[in-house]
């Protein structure tokens, strides 16, 4: 697949999961609006992560010439998002929480730290 459309495929996706989940931490938890916003907020965070596992590594060491260190972000999405959800269908807040706060921060802020640092596709069209 094209590179580009997997860049702008991953935007459409990553932008508005990122809005959604900044709006979801600073919200009341556990209200309709938040549970209806976090499905949303976790399709999108699951549909980000698969999009990123077919885009290959475009700077640093890769494995299998494809996959990179970033890579590990989009399997933390790919296993917290899943478990982050069940939690909350349990009823279990605490590992809900923890997991929904680590995809945050490892999906969108570290991840997203990364994308904008020099020699990345998204650096040098924002700067």
């Amino acid at each position: 697949m094209n590179y580009l459309l997997l860049v702008y495929l991953h935007l459409a996706s990553v932008l508005p999961a990122f809005v959604l989940g900044t709006w979801l931490l600073l919200a009341r938890k556990g209200t309709w609006l938040h549970k209806l916003l976090g499905r949303f907020y976790l399709v999108l965070m699951l549909i980000t992560a698969l999009i990123t596992l077919l885009m290959p590594a475009q700077v640093g060491p890769t494995l299998l010439g494809h996959f990179g260190w970033l890579h590990l972000l989009s399997l933390l999405v790919l296993y917290s998002g899943p478990v982050a959800y069940f939690a909350a269908q349990r009823g279990d807040v605490k590992e809900h929480a923890l997991n929904m706060l680590a995809l945050y921060i490892g999906g969108i802020i570290i991840a997203g730290s990364f994308a904008l640092m020099p020699g990345r596709l998204l650096h040098s069209w924002l700067f």
